[in-house]
């Protein structure tokens, strides 16, 4: 089957993600993309450039695959001379109906925010089958879709939110998570620390919430634990102030400030660091949660969002969070008696998202799609 992945954002975890895809499936997968970057204009103009782009590569498909970046509906409109018979579907890394926009940003202020979650609706509306990278996405999204639409003066179509679900289910983000094992360090490495390694590698923006995580360090600073921070993720132009302020007064403790130069120096970090505090406002799967914990990083995490979804039930009590009270006790005595962590082996759990095992299920998923639409 030939599989057209149409991607406006190819940068990051969304290019990581067609790509791992791309390269895994059984499948013909071919990529239609555009930069990584002005991620508004891109939920605006993708469509047209897409559309543009796919008559004169002169594209052959049996099923189209696109994310949530792209006004799907539109790049129909203009292609469907070409993509009228294709079945489509969607694929939401993010949505921006339950993202919790910053209050700074401009479109907030100005009451425009809501055009990029009706671009999401619409695409949604559009496509043949919906796919979200987590249940916790599913249900907030479909869950919210009515409070949005009851905005609008008349004919708001909330019928339409069950239509959407209908045809919606979970397919999990596809990483490609065996690429760290080359740069695991030794045991004799690990065992030399004197001091345990607190990780941040999230991106440095709103939603991830870095002023507790770093208050916490603060606070711990003051009381005279010994740690030492590594923070990495991808930064932008504007970013928290609150990373400066850390640099200047966490000062030695921080052995690593900034994005990772390369993968190898990224998965070293991360093969290092034992002790992961998630501390986000939101995250529709946890990309970076879950590589952390591939590396054998212990995580604490809220027991909310999407993070319930990676560990069983049986195992939930000792990674989980209810307050930021219980985190910063729970992570006070992991920096005491951190070398005890070493022995949970956190990497059972996220395993099953490698791309070895999840394209064949990507590829079945997609395959009885095409098939349902062909009858």
């Amino acid at each position: 089957m030939k599989i057209l992945l149409l991607e406006p954002f190819f940068t990051a975890s969304h290019k990581s993600w067609a790509l791992s895809y791309q390269e895994s499936s059984a499948h013909q997968v071919e990529l239609l993309t555009l930069p990584g970057r002005y991620w508004k204009w891109r939920m605006h103009g993708a469509a047209v450039s897409l559309a543009r782009m796919y008559e004169e590569k002169q594209c052959e498909a049996d099923l189209i695959l696109a994310t949530d970046m792209l006004d799907l509906s539109t790049f129909l409109a203009l292609s469907r001379k070409y993509t009228a018979h294709i079945p489509t579907a969607i694929y939401f890394h993010e949505n921006q109906l339950t993202y919790p926009w910053s209050p700074t940003d401009q479109d907030v202020q100005k009451g425009r925010d809501n055009h990029y979650s009706f671009i999401n609706y619409t695409s949604a509306l559009a496509a043949d089958r919906v796919y979200f990278n987590s249940d916790y996405h599913l249900n907030s999204f479909i869950g919210e879709l009515p409070k949005m639409l009851k905005q609008f003066p008349d004919h708001n179509e909330l019928g339409s939110a069950q239509s959407i679900r209908e045809k919606s289910e979970v397919l999990p983000l596809m990483m490609d998570l065996k690429r760290f094992d080359a740069h695991k360090p030794d045991d004799i490495e690990l065992q030399e620390k004197q001091v345990p390694l607190l990780l941040w590698n999230h991106r440095w923006e709103y939603d991830k919430n870095p002023e507790a995580f770093f208050e916490m360090l603060f606070q711990l600073a003051e009381e005279g634990l010994a740690f030492e921070v590594a923070v990495l993720g991808e930064q932008y132009k504007k970013q928290p102030a609150i990373f400066k302020t850390a640099q200047e007064k966490l000062g030695d403790r921080i052995v690593q400030f900034g994005y990772a130069e390369d993968f190898k120096t990224y998965a070293q970090w991360l093969w290092r660091s034992d002790i992961l505090a998630v501390t986000s406002n939101q995250d529709f799967f946890g990309g970076s949660v879950v590589e952390a914990m591939y590396c054998d990083c212990f995580p604490l995490l809220p027991k909310r969002l999407a993070y319930p979804e990676h560990i069983p039930v049986s195992d939930q009590n000792l990674f989980y969070y209810s307050d930021e009270d219980e985190l910063y006790k729970r992570l006070k005595w992991l920096v005491v008696h951190w070398k005890q962590l070493r022995l949970i082996k956190t990497q059972q759990y996220v395993s099953r998202y490698d791309k070895r095992a999840m394209a064949p299920y990507y590829d079945q998923i997609l395959s009885d799609q095409y098939a349902a639409n062909a009858l």
